[in-house]
C-alpha cells in the first residue's frame, strides 16, 4: 500500500530526522535500548535510546551496539537533571549522534549550546507555549507536546488539549511532534492535520517482539484497559514529586508510603530538597528495573500510558509501523 498522503503530512518532520516515517519511538528506561530502538530505524522510523540514569560509559556501549545493528538514524534522550549531562552530550558528540532528544525541564545553562557543537539536532519537550517559545529562543530544532494521557512521567494537561493550545502558536516556527495516548493511526492523521510535524509512541511498542521486556511485563500491557493506567498521587506538596502513571498494583500504595519516609527525613532535616528528588527519581527508576527486567509486576513500577488498552498482542515492530502507517493513509485519504 502506497502512502504519499502521509508521506506529504509528514514531510516537514522526516525531513528533520532523517527517517522514512515521522514516528519516534518515546523513551521508556530500561525498555528504549538497542534491540528496540535499532528495530524502529530499521522499520522506518525513528529510534531513540534512553539514556536515564546511564553514566557516560554505558550510554557510549549502548550507542556503539545500536549502531551496529542500524545504519538507519536514531536518536539519544538525555535527562536534563542528569549530574553527569555534559559528559553524556560529549559521549553522543563522539559517536556523532544525530538527534538528541532533551527531557525534564529547561536545559541547563550551556548545555544547548553544547549540544548544537556537536552538530546534533535537538528535540525538547514543551508542556506550555511559553516554554515552547523559551527552548526556540534556545536554539532547538523542535518541540515535543506529550499530554497526561502518556505514560512514565507526566504533566496535567490532555494530549488534545496540549494540541490546540501549542500547534497553532509554534508550528510554523519549529516542527512539532504530538505525544500522549496515540496508539492507532486515525490519531496520527488528525494531529498531523492540525499541524503537527509528526508523533511520538512509546507504550504502543512496548509489547513489540524486539523489546527486551520481561514476559509478566508484556503480559500486564496485554491484559489492561485503558483505565487501569493510573497516575501517582503527590502527597506532600513540598516534595518534587512529577506524576507518573503505570498500571495500578501494589508499587503504587508502596510509593506513597516512600513519600511518606522521604517527608519524614525532610522535617528531621536528615535530607535537603534536592536528595529528596533524587531519592524519588531512585525510587522509580529501581521499582522500573524491577518490573521490566525481572518481571515484577506487583510491586515494580509497570510504567504505561492509556493508550494500553490497545495493545493486545506481541508483534514485530515493522508489523506495529506498517499498521500505524496504513490506517493513518487512510484516514488522510478520505479528506
Amino acid at each position: 500500500m502506497t502512502t504519499h498522503h502521509l508521506s506529504a503530512a509528514m514531510a516537514r518532520g522526516t525531513a528533520l530526522l532523517g527517517s522514512e516515517l515521522a514516528i519516534l519511538g518515546g523513551a521508556m528506561s530500561w525498555v528504549s535500548e538497542r534491540n528496540l530502538v535499532s528495530a524502529i530505524s530499521n522499520a522506518g522510523g525513528f529510534g531513540v535510546i534512553a539514556c536515564g540514569a546511564m553514566t557516560p560509559e554505558l550510554l557510549d556501549a549502548e550507542i556503539a551496539a545500536t549502531r551496529a545493528l542500524t545504519d538507519r538514524p536514531f536518536g539519544v534522550n538525555l535527562i536534563t537533571m542528569h549530574p553527569a549531562l555534559n559528559d553524556l552530550i560529549a559521549t553522543c558528540g563522539r559517536h556523532g549522534v544525530s538527534h538528541i532528544v532533551l527531557a525534564g525541564g529547561l536545559p541547563p545553562a550551556g548545555s544547548v549550546e553544547s549540544i548544537k557543537a556537536t552538530g546534533a539536532k535537538l528535540l525538547a519537550f514543551a508542556p506550555t507555549i511559553v516554554m515552547g517559545k523559551r527552548l526556540i529562543r534556545h536554539g532547538v530544532d523542535a518541540l515535543i507536546i506529550e499530554g497526561t494521557e502518556a505514560g512514565g512521567h507526566i504533566g496535567p494537561v490532555s494530549t488534545s488539549v496540549l494540541a490546540q493550545e501549542i500547534l497553532p502558536v509554534l508550528k510554523d516556527e519549529v516542527p512539532v511532534f504530538v505525544a500522549g495516548g496515540i496508539g492507532h493511526g486515525e490519531a496520527i492523521a488528525a494531529y498531523l492535520r492540525m499541524g503537527a510535524a509528526g508523533v511520538q509512541l512509546g507504550t504502543r511498542f512496548v509489547c513489540a517482539s524486539e523489546s527486551i521486556a520481561h514476559p509478566n511485563f508484556k503480559r500486564a500491557f496485554i491484559q489492561a484497559a485503558a483505565r487501569d493506567a493510573v497516575a501517582s498521587v503527590q502527597i506532600d506538596p513540598r516534595l518534587p514529586v512529577i506524576p507518573v502513571r503505570a498500571l495500578k498494583n501494589e508499587g503504587t500504595a508502596a510509593f506513597t508510603a516512600k513519600q511518606r519516609e522521604v517527608a519524614d527525613a525532610l522535617d528531621a532535616g536528615r535530607i535537603d530538597m534536592h536528595e529528596a528528588q533524587m531519592q524519588i527519581e531512585h525510587y522509580w527508576a529501581g521499582a522500573l528495573r524491577r518490573a521490566v527486567i525481572d518481571g515484577d509486576v506487583e510491586t515494580g513500577s509497570v510504567m504505561a500510558g492509556q493508550s494500553v488498552g490497545m495493545v493486545s498482542r506481541e508483534e514485530p515492530v515493522a508489523a506495529i509501523i506498517a499498521e500505524l502507517a496504513q490506517t493513518a493513509e487512510v484516514a488522510l485519504a478520505k479528506r
